[in-house]
């Protein structure tokens, strides 16, 4: 079963606590954090007090994704707001193996995340370093957009070479995954499933997150 990590993004920041612990209460294994400077993205999201924040009340693993220009700035700061994985962008990361060694020298996961239009081969050389790879299925700083098709393409590539590594990097995705699409993205290598609207929007999120958690059976 796919892990399912809530994109709190989507959440209602008024009700924030309230959101918090229906993701405490479901089947969903992660938080899914993004965090967006205005920069590397378009958008500008919440930092390390709106984290440190949700950090009191969440009872699962905290998935940071930073879509910010020098990450590397940052690193400490998001362990100490309570980041248990933290994934940076290939393409805003100069020095991406020494990016990995920092992360995990403070305790944390570390992820790589590629755009849509950066392959999955970049990544060869150093994927036994790699935790966790977020592949875009969208492209990063909106929510609610459209799905892009050639992201199950890139999973199964990155699979095989995972696979031919003898590595136990996860592949999470971000971007469109809906009930639609889940039992896809999962038969093509997917092991963690980012959704936002599709569970903040739906009549009864903690039923979709069920539902999200048996895709590919």
């Amino acid at each position: 079963m796919p892990i399912i990590a809530p994109s709190m993004l989507s959440a209602d920041f008024l009700n924030l606590g309230r959101d918090i612990e229906m993701v405490n209460n479901s089947e969903a294994d992660w938080f899914h954090l993004d965090v967006m400077d205005g920069r590397f993205v378009p958008n500008i999201s919440y930092g390390m007090p709106i984290i440190a924040q949700m950090k009191k009340l969440a009872k699962k693993t905290m998935d940071v994704h930073l879509m910010v220009v020098e990450p590397e700035k940052y690193f400490e700061d998001f362990k100490k707001a309570g980041a248990d994985i933290l994934t940076v962008h290939y393409e805003a990361s100069t020095h991406l193996h020494r990016s990995m060694q920092a992360i995990k020298a403070l305790g944390m996961k570390a992820g790589v995340s590629l755009n849509p239009h950066t392959p999955v081969s970049v990544l060869e050389d150093i994927i036994t370093e790699i935790d966790l790879v977020l592949i875009m299925s969208v492209n990063p700083g909106f929510g609610g957009q459209k799905f892009i098709q050639q992201a199950v393409n890139k999973i199964s590539k990155l699979k095989a070479m995972i696979n031919e590594a003898g590595c136990n990097t996860l592949i999470e995705v971000d971007g469109g995954v809906t009930l639609d699409n889940a039992g896809t993205l999962v038969a093509a290598g997917a092991d963690a499933l980012v959704a936002g609207n599709t569970v903040f929007s739906s009549p009864d999120p903690v039923d979709t997150i069920k539902k999200l958690k048996q895709a590919g059976k």
